[in-house]
């Protein structure tokens, strides 16, 4: 694996640039009792770098990629989950405030782009389950081996998950994404890059990538005037990709949606069968 150079030196000044920024912490412990942890053992004193000057939406992109890839990047991503299997818990809250938990099975088939990815959700809910699926062309839903034609509302928040993932940053350029570096912000104690991609279909995402570790710790977007949030936890790595285990999705500052992964596995065969309409 070869990496590109800029992304190579990106890394090397946001590890220098995290020294920095935890000596320069020191000062906010008062305030902020989890930053009082962290920054227990000084760091070494490092020479201070304006990190605005030489980073570009690219560097920060592809710097994220690799970290995603356990240090193999574009190509170890694109080998390793070439298909994936994923089992675990959703809690869902309805607009009328009722609560619904249930359990989860998802399947993939990675595609050249997202727009031709295979995607399968089976939901089990207590009194009923059903599947939510992609072809790579259109969704549609499964019951009880049953074509049915979902909701809008359910095909928005499904394939929301696709458009506006991780993957939307991770695969910008098969996706044939812009670019845009917002800036640079500093939230609850921790220093982000904002990172707005944006599609061919013109949807945009924006995310906050952490300058310390350059993990994508929130991401934001906009649909039918609804602004969501997504935040990511509990990251960990699983057949050398990080993955994070628990997500919560806001709407307009509500959560509606937590989700908990139990076993994440990539590589497995996977039937295209569960893709098909018959």
């Amino acid at each position: 694996m070869f990496f590109h150079l800029k992304s190579v030196l990106l890394i090397a000044a946001v590890i220098l640039s995290s020294a920095v920024f935890i000596s320069a912490q020191d000062t906010d412990n008062k305030e902020n009792k989890e930053d009082k942890k962290e920054n227990e053992t000084p760091a070494p004193a490092q020479q201070t770098i304006d990190l605005s000057k030489n980073v570009t939406a690219e560097g920060v992109a592809e710097s994220a990629i690799i970290i995603y890839g356990g240090l193999t990047g574009r190509n170890g991503l694109n080998q390793i989950r070439k298909t994936t299997y994923e089992r675990g818990k959703m809690t869902i809250v309805n607009p009328d405030g009722t609560v619904d938990n249930a359990n989860y099975q998802r399947w993939i088939i990675r595609g050249e782009s997202l727009d031709k990815e295979k995607n399968r959700i089976e939901q089990q809910f207590p009194n009923t389950k059903y599947s939510l699926i992609y072809d790579g062309e259109k969704t549609f839903g499964v019951f009880n081996n049953t074509v049915f034609t979902p909701r809008e509302s359910a095909v928005n928040s499904f394939e929301n998950q696709i458009w506006h993932g991780l993957e939307a940053l991770l695969r910008y350029k098969e996706n044939g994404s812009k670019l845009d570096l917002v800036g640079r912000d500093k939230i609850m104690g921790v220093d982000f890059y904002i990172l707005d991609v944006t599609d061919k279909q013109n949807r945009k995402t924006r995310f906050y990538v952490s300058v310390k570790t350059l993990r994508v710790m929130m991401l934001e977007y906009e649909d039918e005037g609804v602004k969501y949030r997504r935040k990511f936890y509990n990251y960990n790595y699983s057949q050398g990709t990080l993955v994070p285990y628990r997500t919560v999705l806001w709407a307009d500052d509500k959560q509606i949606e937590e989700t908990e992964i139990m076993t994440i596995t990539f590589g497995q065969k996977v039937e295209e069968n569960l893709f098909a309409m018959n």
